[in-house]
């Protein structure tokens, strides 16, 4: 009914809704015009996430506060992609189920922006899911306290076209442990805001494009001297 009725429907929320693999296709098929989705807490049956690839006009989705993406993805060969999907955001998921967050980004493999926002489970194992998306320009980072480092590292370094960067609260990502590779990557970014934690020496917004190898030095610097105070206070301490 609301396929039917909102065919000139350019956004849609759908907030604590029950709805199906039919549901969701038919809005695919009658609202061609539909550009935004956002779907809050959902309640959907199982292998509603294949019926996306319907929304041919879709540029962002979005998913909140959901305690489960989906059930039953279904064969990855059933899911098809949604090439027009330029930005998926992610806030306050749980985001667990190692099958359904990659069955998400297959559907979404086109995405240029990728944002993750107090995520639940978001852990090295499930973010190198992410590599699903080979032409991210755009990444967001808050609140993954389980995601490391290294595990940051290993998928952004893949990223060519990645411009634009932003870690913010993400404990286990540390300032002592950002390599050359990843200096040099932030060095030519076109922004950057890092700030993993408050105790983040590294803490600062980069804009612009002139930070050059000057950037990556003053990374590397910055990384030895904090190796060089926790070498010290542990020598200091008794």
């Amino acid at each position: 009914m609301l396929a039917n009725g909102c065919k000139r429907l350019v956004k849609l929320e759908l907030s604590g809704c029950e709805g199906s693999y039919d549901g969701i296709s038919a809005i695919g098929r009658c609202c061609l015009m539909l550009e935004e989705l956002t779907i809050c807490d959902h309640r959907m049956d199982g292998g509603w996430m294949a019926a996306v690839s319907f929304c041919e006009n879709l540029k962002t989705l979005r998913l909140q506060g959901c305690k489960k993406i989906d059930t039953d993805a279904g064969p990855e060969e059933h899911l098809g992609s949604c090439p027009t999907i330029e930005r998926l955001q992610l806030q306050r998921c749980q985001l667990r189920d190692k099958r359904s967050l990659r069955a998400l980004f297959m559907v979404c493999e086109s995405v240029r922006e990728i944002m993750f926002q107090d995520c639940w489970g978001l852990d090295d194992e499930m973010f190198r899911i992410t590599s699903i998306c080979r032409w991210v320009k755009f990444l967001s980072l808050e609140g993954c306290s389980l995601l490391t480092t290294e595990g940051l590292e290993s998928i952004i370094l893949s990223w060519k076209d990645l411009q634009r960067l932003i870690v913010i609260s993400c404990d286990k990502v540390k300032d002592d442990e950002v390599t050359s590779a990843l200096a040099n990557l932030f060095s030519v970014l076109k922004e950057l805001k890092w700030r993993p934690d408050s105790k983040s020496v590294l803490a600062m917004s980069l804009a612009g494009t002139g930070i050059g190898k000057k950037g990556a030095r003053f990374f590397r610097k910055q990384s030895l001297q904090g190796r060089q105070q926790s070498k010290r206070k542990a020598e200091e301490d008794p």
